[in-house]
């Protein structure tokens, strides 16, 4: 088959001119415009990975700021803010008398908040209420004023907190209760609504806990022996102030300003140390001038060492001087002086010589010391 083909071409063009001159040029223009058209597609495709690229680090970088500003808010709020309010049911107890069967004690209770623990903040104040649920029968009617008294006890039983009030039913006149119990008949008939009223007293208004001494029981009394009541809970609630009033009354604007602010700052931050670190020039800066330090030292140093040396060296030449002289000077006195006398003279000027090279070679040794140093 290939060889089929050779021969056509071969019949069609049997010098080869086509091939030369028509042939070669366009499949070397379409080869060109081919490269070419890839190269931009490829242009093209980099610019769009590195358009992707940003945007997703973009996107990143916006969500994890904005995590970042809402993970601040929501730690400093669980740091920051108690918890709000702590209820715990009273059951009260009471003695009955056998003869009447009506109660012969004041209705006591033992509330357990808590064991050995933390359970109030501290510096915290805190509103100490009683809620009693009393029927409106004709007994608590007549009953009048009642006193309820509290104490407050830490893990030792020791006393931290005491306080009685008093209080009594809401009054309503015959007439009211009338009209109140036709409109609410169906209600109470179905049974949705019951003929009550819940008695709050507030044993302490403003309860601060201690650290040293965490409160952990509470003691309820109501000193009445015909009061007749439901249920008795016991209901310790935060009085917030300042910061805290804000931001447990007013969440929603308090979450916005405290989110927005976070992410000002964050934005900030996050800014100027992307300007520091994407502008090189003060990395070259530093390195430029530890080269300079370094330079400077290794000069200093170099320096050092030569007037050292050099030093060294003239101590040398004026110790051989000496010695020298002196032997010139012994030579002299040798000529008018006894043999004895030169050669004591001798043995006196090389000890010199000895003590001079041992101050030379000593204070080379601190010298070198020096500069090790």
């Amino acid at each position: 088959m290939n060889f089929l083909l050779r021969f056509i071409i071969f019949c069609c063009d049997p010098l080869g001119l086509g091939r030369r001159f028509f042939v070669r040029p366009a499949v070397n223009l379409t080869l060109n415009v081919y490269d070419r058209l890839r190269s931009k597609a490829d242009e093209k495709v980099d610019t769009l990975r590195e358009l992707v690229l940003r945007l997703g680090l973009i996107a990143f970088a916006v969500v994890l700021i904005i995590w970042l500003a809402v993970f601040i808010y929501a730690a400093f709020y669980y740091v920051y803010m108690p918890p709000i309010s702590h209820t715990r049911p009273v059951h009260m107890q009471f003695k009955t008398c056998l003869e009447t069967s009506t109660p012969c004690t004041f209705p006591h209770a033992h509330v357990s908040l808590t064991k050995k623990q933390q359970l109030l903040m501290v510096g915290q104040a805190y509103k100490v209420i009683v809620n009693i649920d009393m029927p409106e029968s004709p007994q608590n009617l007549e009953l009048g004023m009642f006193m309820v008294c509290a104490e407050m006890r830490d893990y030792d039983s020791m006393l931290r907190g005491h306080s009685c009030r008093s209080a009594m039913m809401r009054y309503r006149s015959p007439l009211v209760r009338l009209f109140s119990t036709w409109a609410l008949s169906p209600l109470y008939v179905l049974g949705w609504k019951e003929e009550f009223q819940k008695v709050p007293v507030e044993i302490f208004s403003r309860y601060l806990e201690e650290r040293q001494h965490p409160i952990t029981d509470v003691y309820v009394e109501i000193q009445s022996q015909k009061i007749q009541f439901y249920t008795v809970t016991l209901h310790i609630e935060a009085d917030f102030t300042g910061l805290r009033y804000i931001m447990f009354n007013w969440p929603v604007l308090s979450a916005i300003v405290a989110i927005s602010t976070n992410l000002f700052f964050i934005l900030v931050v996050f800014l100027l140390s992307w300007y520091h670190w994407s502008d090189a020039t003060w990395l070259r800066n530093m390195q430029i001038r530890y080269a300079r330090f370094t330079n400077q030292l290794q000069s200093q140093a170099s320096r050092v060492i030569v007037d050292s040396t050099s030093s060294l060296r003239d101590e040398d030449e004026s110790s051989y001087h000496d010695s020298s002289m002196d032997k010139f000077d012994i030579s002299d006195v040798g000529e008018s002086s006894s043999t004895d006398d030169l050669l004591l003279l001798e043995k006196s000027i090389n000890k010199a010589h000895q003590e001079k090279t041992s101050d030379v070679q000593s204070l080379r040794q601190r010298k070198v010391k020096d500069q090790a140093s």
